[in-house]
């Protein structure tokens, strides 16, 4: 299967930037049980999405790079 980007390159960015402040804060903040887990699946989901430069959500809104 393969996936056609449809993220830009700047976008990639601050999905990065913004994973990693997501995984900062599930390290840092005193979080426990959901909350915890939900802030730790955000970071690692934007983070994936920044490395493969797809985003499910914007292919099912019918984005795509021009």
């Amino acid at each position: 299967m393969t996936f056609r980007r449809n993220v830009p390159g700047w976008e990639r960015g601050l999905r990065a930037a913004s994973g990693i402040a997501l995984l900062v804060v599930a390290a840092i903040m005193p979080l426990a049980g959901w909350p915890f887990w939900a802030v730790l699946a955000g970071g690692v989901g934007l983070l994936g999405s920044a490395a493969m430069g797809f985003c499910p959500a914007c292919a099912l809104a019918g984005r795509r790079l021009s």
